[in-house]
């Protein structure tokens, strides 16, 4: 998918964050990307799973803001002894947490605000758009959420998003030009 230039070109810098609600294609678009990077894919939600079992039942027990504390540990813990070159899929409210949810948030948010390999993936620059696609139930992880408050959590996030810093991809298109859109910021 990608020359074996720009390949060669990119193989000292890879390193990309996925941001996005869920539903925004970080599961789906990473492995592919990864894949076609030659480079390792970590999803974070998968490893908070694995770890410390189901988000939502998580956060049902222990309340939103242990589970951003842990997610913020799991980002910590799992970069720590992975190789620099991965893409990583952080959690859809990695960008929204309280400053003192974890002593290394706010280094680590300036951090992905400020990496050229960080990128904020929306179904739409459409708030509307983004809201329909990612509230769909068959596309959605509510932690416990209604639709409407899932609705109402995505608005707000969707302003979030697109105040930062970050490139931001659509991914309501085919996964191939997301894909490339990538690619090509990674080789510049």
């Amino acid at each position: 998918m990608i020359s074996a230039t720009i390949q060669m070109q990119m193989s000292a810098a890879v390193e990309v964050r996925l941001i996005g609600p869920g539903g925004a294609g970080k599961s789906t678009l990473g492995p592919l990307l990864a894949e076609c990077l030659k480079v390792t894919f970590i999803d974070l939600d998968r490893s908070f799973s694995d770890r410390l079992g189901d988000i939502s039942d998580y956060i049902g027990r222990h309340g939103y803001n242990a589970y951003a504390r842990q997610n913020v540990e799991i980002y910590c813990s799992t970069l720590r002894g992975a190789s620099p070159l991965c893409v990583v899929a952080l959690s859809s409210g990695v960008m929204t947490y309280a400053p003192d949810t974890h002593p290394e948030y706010s280094r680590i948010r300036r951090e992905l605000e400020h990496h050229p390999g960080t990128f904020i993936l929306l179904p739409s620059f459409d708030c509307d758009d983004c809201v329909a696609e990612t509230v769909r139930p068959a596309n959605r992880s509510s932690f416990g959420r209604t639709l409407s408050q899932e609705e109402a959590v995505i608005r707000a996030r969707f302003e979030i998003y697109m105040a930062m810093p970050m490139r931001k991809i659509e991914t309501m298109r085919p996964i191939s030009s997301a894909m490339s859109e990538i690619v090509a910021a990674l080789a510049q």
